[in-house]
């Protein structure tokens, strides 16, 4: 099966071995929202390639830098072995992750594909923060948009929905339910 990623060994330089541990990091998946990659979620903060040992033998290694979405995230440790199965089935022999606090993750850093891709699936994805998580947005509900049927004629059910970092919302005009990706 050709995954149309090349053999680590094949590439010359760090920067073509970091754009292939990209590459190889949007085949990962977010295991509470399938649809969307660890990178379209914009967990992955950064990467750096680590040189093989001088002595020979031990082939390229690779820091991946890990934001969870909130502290005490559950899916983190699954996340972390769903990246290091990958990067190991495409021949990096020394992985680490490393897990980084600071700045704390926020919904902003979610690509626009993994927006589009959120829709698709049926969640309204997140407003960008600057424009509603402000302090001014918890007095007055603001208008999520249905993901199904486009309307803004949308209602708040409950502040939590089927995971901690979503909220439930009903479309008055289609009447389905929908998860709100809650901004942070």
């Amino acid at each position: 099966m050709s995954t149309g990623l090349e053999n680590i060994n094949t590439l010359n330089t760090q920067d073509d071995l970091k754009k292939q541990v990209y590459q190889i990091l949007e085949t990962v998946l977010d295991p509470e929202v399938p649809v969307l990659s660890v990178v379209d979620l914009g967990i992955i903060r950064d990467v750096q390639i680590l040189a093989p040992p001088s002595g020979g033998g031990g082939g390229w290694g690779v820091e991946v830098f890990v934001t969870p979405t909130y502290s005490g995230c559950p899916a983190i440790d699954i996340i972390n072995v769903h990246i290091r199965m990958a990067l190991l089935q495409h021949g990096f022999k020394e992985i680490r992750i490393t897990q980084l606090l600071s700045p704390a993750w926020t919904t902003d850093w979610i690509s626009e594909a993994g927006r589009e891709k959120l829709k698709a699936y049926g969640i309204a994805p997140p407003h960008y923060r600057q424009s509603v998580c402000t302090p001014e947005a918890f007095q007055a509900e603001e208008a999520i948009q249905c993901p199904l049927c486009q309307s803004y004629n949308t209602r708040l059910v409950s502040q939590f929905g089927s995971t901690a970092c979503k909220a439930l919302y009903q479309c008055n005009d289609c009447k389905e339910p929908f998860d709100y990706f809650k901004c942070h």
